[in-house]
């Protein structure tokens, strides 16, 4: 029973000292951690810290790289690319077989439409037979056709009302195109300017429309007028424009409907609030119409439908990034008559921008 009793003393005895060696060597490894102090000299190797060491930061402060606005030169990579063939004509003064299909295939592929394509084309081929391509030959022959069609900067957004009437920008499309969140940036875009103005979610059909440009009135810091879903969208805007009026709010930017499936009604609709918003106390000074531009051809029936019915005044294009092709700007403007007054280059508020036609025609032939 002793040796049995002196072998159980040994055997807690190495427990006991394994033990004390154990919690050494642990609270070693946490006085490296908290201090950078080495370790004792256990025989175990500390572990390597939990927390990185801070990054050193100059007393003057970190400098942030300021990001570049987006461009149609930077954006429009997709349609651009479908004119390599042509800039590589550069220098070349005759239009045979070869550079009218170049230019025939790089137009129609970049949605530009076929009426508006064999117009281009002609007249590329009778600066040829004149002789008066210029020293870029092709490419150049094309920019100057391009630019002559998009014609001058379309004129700003104007608010000029009569005495006592508050100005209306009427916004029309189909729905996706972008009519809210265009509404959106452009009361962004006022406000930065100083001016006040005041939202109508005059498309009631979709409780959702009414909510994104609630969320777009409160980030802006601007009034919004809307009603249950449902109800009468002439009412909206008649209510928006009283209010506008009574709050000395000299704009009013109106969202509509845009529900295709049911043409005749959304026609009419679009109608009574056009007649709505042109009564007193407002005035109609802008019907833009808002184009997605990668719906291609599409679009030109779109434009027709809705100009016919409310008179639109120009056209806002957005998607002009990505994917988007693009063309649709031209054939929009020689086929309708349509000034494009504005393009959306990007999802930020700012990038909605004025249409620059020498930009656009540069984003594609340009060196």
């Amino acid at each position: 029973m002793t040796a049995v009793v002196v072998w159980l003393l040994v055997a807690l005895g190495v427990v006991a000292v394994a033990v004390v060696v154990a919690l050494l060597a642990r609270s070693a490894r946490a006085r490296s951690i908290e201090t950078g102090a080495p370790p004792l000299e256990t025989g175990i190797a500390a572990p390597p810290p939990l927390v990185a060491p801070p990054l050193e930061v100059e007393a003057a402060g970190v400098v942030v790289e300021e990001v570049a606005a987006p461009t149609l030169s930077t954006q429009l990579t997709s349609a651009r690319s479908l004119f390599d063939r042509v800039r590589s004509l550069r220098g070349r003064s005759v239009v045979g077989a070869e550079e009218r299909d170049e230019i025939e295939s790089a137009l129609l592929r970049a949605d530009v439409g076929t009426s508006t394509t064999a117009a281009v084309l002609e007249a590329v081929s009778a600066a040829a037979a004149a002789k008066t391509m210029g020293p870029d030959g092709v490419p150049g022959a094309l920019r100057r056709e391009l630019l002559e069609l998009l014609g001058p900067p379309p004129a700003p957004l104007t608010t000029k009302v009569d005495a006592d009437r508050v100005a209306v920008w009427l916004f029309v499309g189909v729905n996706g195109v972008g009519k809210t969140t265009t509404i959106g940036k452009l009361a962004a875009a006022e406000t930065a300017k100083g001016s006040r103005v005041l939202l109508a979610a005059a498309d009631t059909f979709r409780a959702a429309a009414a909510d994104q440009l609630a969320a777009w009135a409160e980030r802006v810091g601007c009034d919004l007028v809307r009603a249950d879903e449902g109800a009468d969208p002439g009412a909206v805007v008649h209510d928006a424009l009283h209010r506008a009026a009574s709050r000395d709010i000299p704009l009013v930017l109106a969202d509509t409907a845009g529900r295709l499936h049911n043409k005749a009604n959304l026609i009419e609709e679009l109608k009574k609030i056009r007649r709505v918003a042109d009564r007193e106390p407002g005035q109609v000074t802008e019907v833009l119409l808002v184009l997605d531009a990668t719906t291609g051809q599409n679009a030109i029936s779109q434009a027709r439908e809705f100009s016919d019915a409310v008179g639109v005044t120009g056209i806002v294009l957005t998607k002009l990034d990505g994917t988007a092709r693009g063309g649709v700007v031209l054939a929009v403007q020689r086929e309708l008559g349509l000034p494009v007054r504005l393009v959306g280059v990007g999802e930020r508020a700012e990038d909605l921008v004025a249409f620059d036609p020498e930009g656009f025609v540069e984003a594609l032939l340009g060196d």
